[in-house]
């Protein structure tokens, strides 16, 4: 698996290489935002660490690139512990989110952690369509369409549709989502849930206000009905 740290602090990069090729993984290092742009686009990259402010480019304009063409796992790595910019950064697509002074141990944790996550999504690829109603999910192309329509989903609401989609009929708590989606502990963020959910519906749904797909388990949580038309 090849990894791109992107990280100013040339001692910060050096101390994950060691760890991460430790570990198997092959590293591949850019100084600068726009040097990880180039990289990204000339290597086949399986997960990429930001830092979010560097020279040139910062780490949020990288993410808006990278998402454009590539859903590979995103960890942010930013001395920037306010709540604020967690909240932009998991907003622009970003997977996970590691504070500067960070144990290395953690982030290896969490760099494996994306990459089965990221694994286990990837194995269900096979130019696989998956229909339901008129919702067609291409899960080579990673698209979803409501009849000719393609829809516009950020990264976190085609994982969660996704996910439903490939487990019609099965109800999932907010914990579960949270938990496989976006791939933190769940502390009962009910508002960041309900807010894609939401969003999904709006997309989705001909009447987001009585959804035919996505329907709402009181005090349970979420699941999406098949329908046969």
């Amino acid at each position: 698996m090849r990894i791109l740290i992107a990280e100013d602090e040339e001692n910060i990069r050096n101390l994950v290489k060691l760890h991460l090729s430790k570990e198997g993984y092959e590293v591949i290092e850019a100084s600068n935002g726009r040097e990880a742009l180039l990289k990204f686009k000339d290597n086949n990259i399986d997960l990429l660490i930001l830092d979010i402010m560097m020279p040139e480019m910062d780490g949020y304009r990288v993410l808006e690139e990278v998402r454009a063409s590539s859903q590979i796992p995103v960890i942010f790595l930013t001395a920037q512990g306010e709540e604020r910019n967690k909240v932009l950064g998991l907003g622009l697509g970003a997977d996970d989110y590691v504070v500067k002074p960070f144990s290395v141990v953690e982030l290896i944790s969490r760099v494996q952690a994306q990459l089965r996550r990221y694994l286990r999504y990837s194995s269900r690829v096979s130019a696989r369509i998956i229909y339901n109603g008129d919702l067609t999910l291409d899960l080579d192309s990673y698209s979803i369409k409501k009849g000719d329509t393609v829809l516009d989903l950020n990264p976190k609401e085609l994982k969660l549709l996704m996910l439903f989609m490939e487990n019609l009929g099965k109800v999932f708590t907010k914990k579960q989502l949270y938990e496989e989606v976006w791939g933190d502990m769940y502390f009962g963020d009910d508002n960041t849930i309900m807010v894609h959910i939401s969003h999904i519906r709006d997309k989705i749904e001909d009447n987001p206000k009585k959804p035919k797909y996505l329907r709402t388990i009181r005090g349970i949580g979420y699941r999406m009905v098949k329908s046969n038309g």
